[in-house]
């Protein structure tokens, strides 16, 4: 049944075909609740779905003393990990309530509007859910398609698939997703008003092969080279722009060699289970400081092993051949890149070790050797994430796009003992000109996950508000993020964030910013954002003291 898609887990047994969906709603009356549980407080695991992060620079005094004045609420763990009836009790009507109605992709769209029958078997199972009355089940027509067997989080039968010579058996099917985004905002960071309508469409296809193989196609019609379509209300450019683009964004294949060749380990003993990936796909290591760029690349993993020590190690080769913007966000035509990438876990930590070497045309500063390191872990009630990352220019003194430098982030925040909220304290430490091995030019720097104030938009020409490269500096953004209403359709963030200089001459600023989101339906979401903030800019005689902005955005997921 569609609202129990996933596998619905009572006492430890499992109920995943309609028999055992009848079973259950014949003792409808006699269920009063289902776990919820895993076996550990709900309290750690609400705080463990977040990247938490740990302060060990500038502020360490400060946070140890936050620490000692902040209550701890129980986090110990339950060490009965089945499934069991809970002290919450989970009312019948309100189980699966939300598989029911699960947003469709588009492809699914496009069958039921086809096919009528499909929209009658929805309207079935519903009634059947709705009802108790599982004999409805048999009166409902089996669902047609166009873009394959197995739809997106859907039950029923599983289509077979067809074998192709390797021995593998693929079930092909195509999703279509994607989301547009739209915004009204006013920008103003010291050097005038910047303000604009800005658009940014996301279109994706995904080809499932099987569970572990794919293809991804995805493009960006709407913007080009951190140009947006859109209108300018101010400025020499005043008037309407487009920066339509047909150029495919995202075209990779990934899967497990495993997998695809059956035939070569029959009996699963020569351990081939290699991950891999090829094709323009996007690149994210260290939190987006190291690499966060969608490159033409080639990837090999290496997953589950026992190296250094660790209970899970992953190993990754990357190859980049092509399509590689550098620290500057600009495109070099013929840059390459090579990395090794490895990710440790151990009992109380997670180790992340990366290494990277750019080969780039000396027009853009020839090239760079990059390394990172980055822990992340739980220090009592707090989640803690301390990375390392260092650039060398070999040719030369540097450049915007390749230059010598380190930077240290910390980020520490936890879940309230009182409510869901959270309570974050970020922080960075830089010396000399960091730059990152690439970036996208549409993310700005590599504090952007430092808070909301270092965060570029993605769209138009909203920048940081306190800006998000690094130099010589120091910094922080502190804030609070409260969930609003029972259901938290509603987010409520508001931070201090401010940056210093450590050598004269080098911009300070402090800020304050609020954002605001909500959501509308399963597919929509308006998110507000403003800030104000006061710069000491000596360098840029020019900027003004005071900057300030605000936006309005409407996002709609499809």
């Amino acid at each position: 049944m569609d609202f129990f898609r996933n596998h619905l887990k009572l006492k430890g047994m499992t109920v995943s075909t309609e028999s055992g969906l009848r079973e259950l709603m014949s003792q409808r009356k006699q269920i009063e609740g289902l776990s919820i549980g895993s076996g550990r407080s709900s309290g750690l695991l609400m705080s463990l779905t977040f990247v938490i992060r740990r302060m060990r620079l500038v502020v360490t005094c400060i946070f140890v003393a936050f620490l000692c004045a902040v209550p701890c609420g129980a986090t110990a763990a339950d060490g009965n990990a089945s499934l069991y009836l809970s002290d919450e009790v989970v009312p019948w009507d309100d189980l699966g309530k939300d598989f029911v109605e699960r947003p469709k992709p588009v492809t699914e769209v496009i069958e039921d509007a086809i096919y009528p029958e499909n929209k009658e078997r929805d309207r079935i199972i519903k009634e059947a859910h709705v009802t108790g009355n599982a004999d409805l089940l048999e009166t409902a027509p089996e669902r047609r398609n166009i873009f394959g067997g197995n739809p997106f989080l859907g039950s029923g039968k599983i289509d077979e698939g067809f074998e192709i010579a390797t021995g593998a058996v693929w079930q092909p099917n195509l999703i279509i997703y994607g989301e547009f985004r739209t915004a009204i905002q006013s920008f103003d960071g010291g050097f005038g008003n910047d303000a604009e309508w800005a658009n940014r469409l996301d279109i994706f296809g995904n080809l499932y092969l099987t569970p572990t193989e794919r293809i991804l196609i995805g493009f960006r019609p709407l913007d080009r080279d951190g140009d947006f379509t859109g209108y300018q209300f101010n400025g020499v450019d005043k008037g309407f722009f487009e920066t339509l683009n047909a150029t495919i964004n995202t075209f990779f294949f990934e899967g497990d060699f495993g997998e695809l060749f059956p035939r070569l380990d029959p009996n699963d003993s020569r351990s081939l289970d290699y991950g891999i990936a090829f094709g323009r796909q996007p690149i994210n290591f260290q939190d987006g400081i190291m690499i966060n760029d969608t490159i033409d690349s080639i990837g090999i993993s290496r997953a589950s092993l026992f190296s250094f020590g660790a209970n899970a190690t992953r190993i990754t080769g990357l190859l980049g051949l092509n399509e590689l913007h550098r620290g500057d966000n600009i495109r070099d035509s013929r840059a390459k890149v090579v990395g090794l990438l490895t990710s440790m876990d151990y009992d109380k930590s997670t180790l992340e070790v990366d290494a990277a070497y750019v080969e780039g045309s000396s027009a853009t500063g020839g090239d760079g050797f990059y390394a990172g390191i980055g822990d992340t872990r739980r220090i009592s009630e707090w989640n803690s994430t301390l990375r390392v990352n260092g650039s060398w220019a070999l040719n030369g003194p540097g450049s915007l796009a390749v230059d010598s430098g380190f930077v240290i982030t910390s980020m520490l925040s936890r879940t309230m003992t009182y409510n869901d909220d959270i309570f974050y304290f970020d922080s960075f430490y830089g010396n000399g000109n960091y730059t990152s091995v690439a970036r996208d030019p549409s993310v700005g720097g590599p504090l952007g996950g430092i808070g909301i104030l270092y965060a570029s938009a993605g769209l138009g020409d909203y920048s940081a508000p306190l800006g998000n490269q690094v130099g010589n500096g120091v910094g922080f953004a502190s804030g609070y993020q409260a969930f609003l209403g029972g259901a938290h359709k509603a987010q409520l963030i508001y931070e201090l964030g401010g940056r210093a200089g450590t050598r004269s001459g080098a911009e300070s600023s402090l800020g304050f910013g609020m954002r605001y989101q909500r959501a509308f339906g399963q597919h929509s979401i308006l998110r507000l954002d403003g800030f104000a903030a006061g710069y000491n800019d000596d360098l840029r005689p020019l900027r003004d003291d005071f900057g300030w902005g605000l936006r309005c955005e409407w996002r709609v997921k499809f």
